[in-house]
């Protein structure tokens, strides 16, 4: 089974930085990652489509995952943003 990298330096290499820098007796109180959450704001999206394309393609290279792009949930008047 294929374990993230991330995460094996966290377990190997953070873990052990922090037990001893903040004086942890227990592996359980050193703080544990939940989530990562990469996003990224496209403001002249407004007027051309193309600029979400390239913005999920960047993010995909970067994260390695498929980006889902999000529309907004709320309209704002002065943005000139639609939902």
């Amino acid at each position: 089974m294929y374990t993230a990298r991330l995460r094996t330096k966290y377990r190997e290499e953070v873990m052990s930085t922090l037990m001893s820098r903040f004086g942890y007796k227990s592996v359980m109180q050193v703080p544990a990652i939940k989530k990562i959450v990469i996003n990224q704001g496209l403001g002249k999206a407004v007027s051309d489509k193309k600029i979400i394309d390239t913005g999920v393609e960047e993010l995909t290279i970067i994260a390695g995952q498929k980006a889902v792009p999000t529309l907004s949930k709320k309209s704002v008047s002065n943005f000139i943003l639609r939902e």
